[in-house]
């Protein structure tokens, strides 16, 4: 059985919409997932019983801390030593569960990634990736999409062995193409950042590493007819999202609704996973709904099921 943890202090509807989130999340899994809950017990069982649930199928462990949004990430991971957070990567460092998930502070989240979780051997940078669809029906997978917002071209060359792996393993794309987002799609395009990863991503697919497919323009992205991974730093990662972000707002501001523009919501994805580091850690946004933290817990059990972890440190330690 597949243990996942969850912050339900995690989030600004915090435990309200985690405890409904959970309760969706084990109706959709059922019982090949076991969800742990780290949070104040009361609290907890007040927002179970209040919704007209039992507490009794899901596991809690009771904390008497909490990492505010407001709270410096490093120091209070270091002195809230009961927070929800801390106990959670505990738990997770010690193979009590089998990954840990949160809505709550992400520079906390991004600290124990770091210290407890750890980078696996011969990774330059752990990443976080966001899956979107596309207009013909698939999906598309960029990063980095803000951790790192200047990444050295050796860096973006991981991405893509780590995006590729992703991909094959959470999405189920035999041979994912990889591209790396540019200005254009000609070879000598682009800044010398980009230039050199070029070479780099290139040198690597002819040796078998993933299937590089060259540069891919902005405007491509959400077709889905020439890639299947986007790579790029994590500034330019993040300003695409947000651009998606705004253009789903604009759409249901208009009333032009259809399954496209309904999958850049981020009550879909529900939150994303940390890739290259030693657990499965799962990131929600700090606002989510019971049915982002819902998608959360299933993307962390995805990710679990699928030995995303065990793959990437396998083409790490070859």
């Amino acid at each position: 059985m597949v243990r996942i943890g969850v912050d339900a202090f995690g989030g600004d509807n915090a435990p309200e919409a985690v405890v409904l989130g959970a309760i969706e999340a084990q109706k959709a899994i059922g019982a090949k997932c076991r969800i742990v809950l780290f949070g104040d017990r009361g609290s907890i069982q007040r927002a179970f019983e209040s919704n007209g649930y039992s507490a009794d199928d899901f596991d809690i462990v009771h904390t008497t801390e909490r990492i505010e949004m407001a709270d410096h990430p490093a120091e209070s991971f270091r002195t809230k030593r009961n927070s929800s957070i801390v106990l959670g990567f505990d738990y997770l460092v010690d193979g009590k569960i089998d990954g840990f998930a949160s809505a709550g502070s992400t520079g906390a989240m991004m600290v124990g990634s770091m210290i407890a979780a750890k980078p696996l051997p011969g990774v330059l940078r752990p990443t976080i990736a966001i899956s979107i669809p596309t207009i013909n029906g698939g999906i598309v997978t960029i990063l980095d999409i803000g951790i790192n917002v200047d990444c050295k071209p050796e860096v973006l060359e991981q991405y893509a062995l780590i995006g590729s792996i992703y991909a094959s393993r959470m999405l189920g794309i035999d041979n994912p193409r990889v591209s790396l987002l540019n200005i254009g799609e000609e070879n000598g395009k682009g800044n010398a950042q980009v230039k050199s990863a070029y070479r780099l991503m290139k040198d690597a697919s002819d040796k078998g590493r993933y299937n590089f497919v060259g540069n891919i323009e902005p405007s491509h992205i959400f077709f889905g007819d020439k890639t299947d991974v986007v790579v790029c730093d994590g500034f330019v990662g993040n300003t695409v999202l947000k651009l998606a972000e705004g253009f789903y707002a604009i759409n249901e501001n208009c009333g032009m609704m259809n399954d496209f523009w309904r999958g850049l919501n981020y009550e879909q994805t529900g939150g994303t996973t940390v890739l290259g580091i030693g657990s499965t850690v799962t990131i929600g946004h700090g606002k989510s709904t019971p049915q982002a933290v819902s998608n959360m817990i299933r993307s962390a059990y995805r990710a679990v099921s699928a030995d995303v972890v065990g793959r990437l440190r396998e083409a790490f330690e070859q």
